[in-house]
């Protein structure tokens, strides 16, 4: 059972998402919150899955409680999917840095919604190509951040490093097979010790690595 937990502000998409996710067998909403306390709160006493947090929120916003939870060890298994009105919203980089696990806006349709959900759960990241522009377009700008190597950048092998480069190019698992001459299995593999000896929560994270450390942009 994936349980999830839904913080907006507005009562509206609040209602909406407990419609929706009520629907779904494999779904249990846990908890709601309409303000940035409320969702820390909630989010500290049912230690869901995965929660679905609007990025701007009055008392705290998004950013500060996504910050909160990736902090908080005892959250370690918690995912968060930001919710934005507009997809290249301009505090996306920021929220990926900070442990987001991925987007939706909230115009979404309801089967990609639930697929996110899904998505994020079963420990993968909900990286659109338009957010992956977007944190291209973040590093290759005129105003880009000062890139500095990953402390545990040298452990990763060559093929490891070919790996993290193309997950930041926005490729899936299938696809880099298909450019490495490789199978599906041995990509995952690769990206799943790329992972964790970065210390990734997820791909969403390994992208930012990926651009802050030099292996691509």
């Amino acid at each position: 059972m994936i349980t999830v937990v839904v913080a907006d502000d507005q009562p509206l998409v609040r209602l909406g998402l407990r419609v929706l996710l009520e629907t779904e067998p494999d779904v249990d909403l846990v908890g709601e919150a309409g303000d940035g306390r409320e969702a820390l709160e909630v989010v500290r006493a049912t230690h869901p899955r995965v929660v679905l947090l609007d990025i701007r929120m009055p008392a705290v916003d998004g950013l500060e409680v996504l910050r909160a939870i990736t902090d908080d060890p005892s959250l370690a298994e918690t995912r968060v999917v930001m919710l934005t009105t507009f997809e290249l919203d301009e505090y996306v980089f920021e929220s990926l840095r900070a442990g987001a696990s991925g987007f939706l806006t909230k115009d979404a349709e309801p089967t990609e919604l639930l697929r996110a959900i899904r998505v994020v759960a079963a420990g993968d990241s909900l990286l659109s190509p338009a957010v992956t522009r977007r944190v291209i377009g973040t590093f290759a700008g005129p105003r880009s951040p000062r890139r500095a190597p990953h402390p545990y950048l040298d452990t990763l092998t060559e093929r490891e490093r070919e790996v993290v480069s193309l997950v930041a190019e926005g490729l899936h698992n299938d696809e880099i097979a298909e450019r490495l001459f490789v199978s599906p299995d041995t990509v995952r593999t690769h990206v799943g010790r790329a992972m964790s000896k970065l210390e990734a929560r997820d791909r969403a994270q390994l992208v930012v690595i990926a651009y802050q450390s030099g292996l691509a942009g």
